[in-house]
């Protein structure tokens, strides 16, 4: 498929419109309703019987994890091109998050030429 036509593909939707969406049935043919039904038991059965599905995780999985918070951001002034920052917020919220993304890339990609 070319890029054009898997950009025709993708659609912004609000929480509230996802759900009237599946309400109404219109992502597949995926049984909302029966799905809806099924105990967790039976969830699980059908997960662990699809061979496409990630594995299930036991509460043994969680026993040695501990958490990690990120670290804080460093506040900065920058000064960019009107045409750069025009494109990233162009995406909609989160464009300085985006930002950093793209800046992280290139860091890792030349870390080794800085070490």
């Amino acid at each position: 498929m070319n890029e054009k036509r898997q950009k025709e593909k993708i659609v912004r939707m609000s929480s509230e419109e996802i759900k009237q969406a599946h309400r109404r049935g219109d992502f597949g043919e995926t049984d909302w309703k029966r799905l809806d039904a099924m105990t967790d038991k039976e969830l699980e059965e059908a997960v662990s019987n699809d061979p496409d599905a990630a594995p299930l995780v036991d509460p043994s999985f969680w026993q040695d994890a501990k958490v990690v918070m990120p670290e804080s951001k460093m506040d900065i002034h920058i000064r960019l091109d009107p045409d750069i920052v025009a494109f990233f917020k162009k995406g909609g919220p989160g464009y300085q998050t985006r930002m950093n993304a793209v800046l992280r890339t290139y860091v890792e990609a030349h870390r080794d030429e800085h070490s």
